[in-house]
């Protein structure tokens, strides 16, 4: 009969299975078989994740297996994996949006040859993912962590031929690596202080103990964050997932909404005992999640890519999401978190949708009209884009405000302006999507070609995705509605430490009637300028010195070319060129050329030729007797 733990340890290795029979063992040739077996396997994992739900129940401990991992000197270090109310959460997130865009993907990618590799992959990006998060200790997540690295390299530059996509994945992995030192030198720290790199040790020795030096813990919660900033793509380690758009478009709803990103927040809620103690990291992770938010949110107002736009709001929301733990609302994060992966899922594929309906055109101003064309793909991403915007009763409008609000309340000396800026960035974020909606599905259709709806095994996902955008946030619904109990917020309860709530000029219900008035604003100003092609030449015409700096993107990679990409480059032909050669390889195989020398000498002295002999005998005995009669002459 098989236990929660045995259902737990099968949850993590079923998706490895998959990767293994697609990547190396049957390797189909049909996009059909491949993806069937990925996602039988993904959906086995959802299906283990919603019985360890349902075992796991009101239990405090939660649902944990470990096995012993290596012993060096007196580090005595377990494999442990554990199942409690936020790793139920993140594994329903995962492994549900997971097994959709696994469904999607076998008629997305109909037509590619050699799936195997493509769908193996997704698998094993699944398997790093589950490892992140049920990981016990902090070494367990980092394998996870750089697990899950690795999949976004193979897969943004999944067609590798392409120099420019096989660049993205490259940028990907270097950035990443970033951040990953970052996280290093952060377990390195808690391990210092601690003595252990458990979470439950940790909080443990934590909540009994007040003799840690608060400065080193700040030190050591500012590395974890570094690293979190490589993952969740926050300023200034963003640029890599804009880029990552090269992969094929499952690839980026997978990234964006159901794993990868979403790691570094996980990190920092897991980890939650910790940040409620160090104000000083928390006042920057504030202030560098509501910076990217609205960075982002105004590079992407300009963006013509459907997928760029998508990649832009990708890390404004997750910036709203630091915002939230940077004020220790841990709880807001999370539930944000889980109601983004619904609706980004859903616009990343119904951005694939159109992009397979248009055959292969990604840009919004060769679109339109659309809404007849493609019905369906219209109805499910006019749900996303309102749960994004933060339209009531819809997902966002709970998740969003919740975030706001708990900024305006987190009782920091500059809560007032971190909230003013989190509305800035969630109102221009209504703004850019409503702006990417008008120009893709209504209006005329100003493209080539004949657009056509995509077929069902596509279309059912966005279906339940939709489904959940719309619903997924009656779990959280914030206390100041009266309307219902907070599941979510007890469920998390057990986990998650929350700061309590500061008294504030504004009610949590004014606040949100002020964004929810701010975000309708927001989508009347960007239909009032894109809904005719007239009157959106003419803003642009006013507007282009602004619209040419956020096209630009701020020129932001073209700086970090200037003072880091161009001079590594030089460094790295004088030591090629130099160093390398002369120095190393000199000094390497100098006891080689030496040898050689002696060798090719040698080798004339035994030519092994008769006459060479006889020759060499003559002229030593010439020698010889030239020596003695000179001697005799004297």
């Amino acid at each position: 009969m098989l236990t929660a733990p045995h259902i737990l340890v099968a949850m993590i290795v079923l998706p490895l299975l998959g990767s293994i029979l697609n990547g190396l063992v049957l390797r189909p040739a049909f996009p059909k078989r491949a993806g069937v077996i990925a996602t039988f396997f993904s959906g086995a994992a959802f299906v283990c994740a919603l019985s360890l739900f349902f075992a796991l129940g009101d239990s405090p401990q939660g649902i944990s297996w470990s096995v012993s991992w290596f012993d060096v000197g007196e580090i005595h270090q377990k494999w442990g994996f554990k199942f409690d109310s936020l790793t139920a959460v993140m594994a329903l997130v995962v492994t549900g949006i997971g097994t959709l865009i696994h469904l999607y993907s076998i008629g997305y990618m109909s037509e590619e040859k050699g799936p195997s590799r493509y769908f193996a992959y997704l698998n094993l990006f699944l398997f790093n993912m589950l490892v992140l998060i049920t990981s016990d200790n902090l070494l367990g997540l980092f394998v996870g962590w750089e697990g899950v690295g690795l999949c976004s390299y193979l897969l943004i530059g999944y067609w590798y031929e392409d120099i420019d996509k096989a660049k993205a994945g490259m940028k990907a992995f270097l950035v990443n690596r970033i951040g990953d030192a970052g996280f290093l030198i952060g377990i390195f720290y808690c391990y210092q202080l601690f003595n252990t790199i458990r979470f439950d040790e940790i909080a443990q020795l934590l909540a009994t103990s007040s003799q840690f030096d608060l400065h080193l813990l700040n030190v050591a919660a500012f590395f974890l964050f570094i690293g979190a900033t490589g993952k969740s793509a926050q300023i200034p380690l963003y640029v890599w997932l804009p880029d990552a758009m090269a992969g094929p478009t499952p690839v980026s709803a997978l990234i964006h909404a159901a794993t990868m990103v979403t790691a570094g927040v996980y990190l920092i809620c897991r980890m939650n005992f910790l940040y409620m103690l160090t104000s000083d990291t928390n006042a920057i992770i504030a202030w560098v999640g509501v910076a990217t938010a609205l960075f982002a949110a105004l590079i992407a107002t300009a963006q013509k890519d459907i997928k760029k736009v998508l990649a832009y709001s990708t890390v404004s929301q997750l910036g709203l999401m630091f915002l939230a733990v940077g004020c220790k609302a841990y709880f807001a994060a999370v539930f944000h978190l889980m109601t983004h992966a619904f609706f980004k899922a859903l616009l990343f594929l119904g951005a694939g949708s159109v992009i397979h309906g248009l055959h292969g055109e990604q840009n919004i101003c060769l679109m339109g009209g659309l809404r007849k064309k493609m019905p369906g793909t219209f109805l499910t991403c006019l749900i996303a884009t309102a749960a994004i915007c933060g339209i009531p009763p819809l997902s966002g409008f709970f998740s969003k405000d919740t975030i706001l609000f708990s900024a305006l309340a987190s009782g920091t000396t500059q809560s007032n302006l971190l909230w003013v800026l989190g509305l800035v960035a969630s109102t221009l974020t209504a703004f850019y999507m409503t702006r990417m909606f008008v120009l893709v599905f209504l209006g005329n259709y100003r493209g080539e070609g004949h657009p056509h709806e995509s077929p069902f095994v596509m279309m059912f996902p966005l279906i339940l995705l939709a489904v959940g955008s719309a619903l997924s946030g009656f779990l959280g619904v914030p206390h100041g509605l009266h309307l219902m109990p907070n599941f979510l917020e007890h469920y998390l309860s057990k986990v998650l430490v929350e700061f309590p709530e500061q008294a504030t000029a504004v009610s949590e219900h004014s606040a949100m009637c002020i964004a929810t008035g701010l975000a309708l604003a927001g989508m009347s100003v960007a239909y009032f300028f894109y809904g005719k092609l007239s009157r959106a030449e003419k803003s642009q015409k006013v507007l282009r010195p602004l619209q040419f700096v956020f096209a630009n993107k701020f020129w932001v990679d073209e700086l970090y070319g200037v003072l880091f990409v161009i001079p590594f480059q030089w460094i790295s032909r004088f030591f090629s060129k130099i160093i390398d050669p002369l120095a190393i390889d000199g000094l390497a195989l100098l006891p080689a050329r030496i040898s050689s020398g002696v060798a090719i000498v040698l080798n004339v002295l035994q030519s092994g030729l008769v006459q060479f002999y006889l020759i060499i005998l003559l002229l030593g005995g010439l020698w010889v007797l030239w020596y003695s009669l000179k001697g005799w002459v004297i």
